[in-house]
């Protein structure tokens, strides 16, 4: 919050001191909690780990609130903990009706904590899930149990640190590359991390479409949300030149392969559809040509979806409704296991997918011994029976929350695109919900309902749901 500060003191505005308050009062605050917890048992284990996340993350939402409400900039508490639960959650989804017209330190505010919240889920899913038994990274763990030299390293604080230091590294390489490609510094800086975070604030009522008339912007942009969505423990194999260890992921390839290919196909469509949308823009004149455009929207929307990051060229829900339908199949798949990306992830549909095949196998020849293999090795099966019940749970919630959505109004197209979007951590979504909109409209009861799909897709399901199970509080 008080880096924030200057940037108000900059621009001159008023804010700045309630952006300071709100900085003193969440010092006071954890000062205090600090104060009568210092002589706490230190010692924890898996239930205390399920609480600190979950309550952490609340903690950090709650606080988050306060520079919205210090400034008066988003007056109504329950819009405020909206955008501040879908910043943490790198969600992206907004109730700012008008952003330019936002005061500078409370865009900056904002786009931090995408970025805060994003760093905070890639070390939560690499150091800290694996150990509580949940989690994408426990196949990254078992496949290379114990410290060895393809791990970053075998302790949890060295390898935060060094995940911390590409993470940042990667945010000042865009931001640099932006700035070059004819971005001011503070849009570039604020899309840098809203970028490596996988959120999708910007700092434009347009999104990403502001800049239709500058393809090189979109092009790195498009580079860098890949780059986001992939594992960062790949990241850093690839800055180490370990390029083959890489393409050996097999997840990554199914990344890789599968963002190419799906691209090539939506830019057929838009081509053959003629969206007038993308041969137009809002301030700059026509793009390059018609194919060009069509390959860099398709290519952006799909790796904005697919990562989760929810930034906007073009309004995908006036393609035609193949496209649309295949971009919102995006929704459930998710990035790779170990990035800033939401969603159920790639890593998980793999291993369904091979885990059905087996099932066939099994019926073919019941006393053969067939192992689920990812990248070569046995998939332990304490692992594929969490992956399994974590999908069901996953598509019920959806289904559920569709429902109550159509309760407070919504129908039935928004309903199961706000669900989609706010579980999967999107943003975007259909119906009123669609690129173009954004979720001011919606009634309050819908706002915390989507609060809440946001803060337990962010933090794996189980993570927060089991704190809602009677056997998690008894004493056995």
């Amino acid at each position: 919050m008080f880096f924030a500060v200057p940037f108000s003191i900059y621009y001159d505005e008023f804010e700045k001191w309630g952006i300071l308050y709100a900085g003193i009062t969440t010092i006071a605050f954890g000062f205090l909690l600090w104060f009568f917890n210092r002589n706490a048992k230190k010692s924890l284990g898996k239930k205390e780990g399920y609480l600190i996340v979950t309550l952490g993350w609340l903690m950090l939402s709650f606080t988050g609130t306060l520079p919205y409400v210090f400034t008066d900039t988003i007056p109504i508490y329950t819009n405020a903990f909206f955008e501040t639960i879908s910043g943490y959650s790198t969600t992206g989804a907004s109730i700012l009706t008008d952003i330019e017209a936002m005061p500078k330190g409370i865009l900056f505010w904002r786009s931090a904590t995408h970025w805060i919240g994003g760093m905070g889920i890639i070390v939560l899913t690499v150091a800290i899930l694996p150990m509580l038994g949940i989690g994408g990274m426990q196949l990254f763990m078992a496949e290379a149990p114990g410290p060895s030299t393809d791990k970053l390293h075998p302790r949890i604080t060295e390898t935060a640190k060094r995940l911390w230091i590409i993470y940042f590294l990667l945010t000042i390489a865009e931001f640099s590359l932006l700035k070059i490609a004819g971005m001011n510094w503070f849009d570039a800086l604020n899309h840098a991390m809203a970028t490596m975070s996988t959120g999708g604030f910007s700092t434009k009522n347009a999104s990403v479409a502001y800049w239709n008339g500058y393809p090189i912007i979109q092009y790195i942009i498009t580079l860098f949300m890949f780059i986001a969505g992939a594992n960062f423990v790949l990241s850093y194999f690839a800055l180490k030149g370990k390029i083959r260890r890489v393409f050996n992921n097999e997840e990554f390839r199914y990344y890789f392969f599968g963002t190419i290919a799906l691209s090539i196909v939506i830019a057929v469509i838009i081509v053959n559809f003629q969206d007038p949308n993308l041969v137009t823009s809002i301030n700059h004149p026509k793009p390059w040509g018609e194919t060009e455009s069509a390959f860099r929207h398709a290519a952006f929307q799909v790796t904005s979806i697919l990562t989760t990051t929810g930034f906007v060229s073009a309004d995908f829900t006036m393609w035609s409704s193949l496209a649309t339908m295949l971009i919102f199949s995006l929704f459930f798949i998710g990035g790779s296991a170990g990035s800033t990306a939401g969603g159920i992830k790639i890593v998980r549909h793999i291993i369904m997918i091979k885990n059905t095949f087996f099932e066939f196998k099994k019926l073919l020849h019941p006393n053969a011994i067939i192992p689920v293999r990812y990248n070569g090795v046995g998939v332990p099966k304490n692992i594929i029976y969490n992956i399994l019940p974590f999908f069901v749970l996953y598509m019920l919630i959806f289904i559920v929350s569709s429902i109550i959505l159509t309760f407070f109004g919504l129908d039935f197209v928004t309903a199961i695109g706000a669900t989609a979007s706010s579980l999967g951590n999107i943003g975007p979504a259909l119906g009123t919900l669609g690129p173009v909109n954004n979720y001011a409209h919606l009634s309050i009861g819908a706002k915390w309902i989507c609060s809440f799909l946001m803060l337990i897709g962010r933090l794996e399901l189980f993570t927060v749901l089991i704190l809602f199970t009677p056997f998690f509080w008894s004493k056995n």
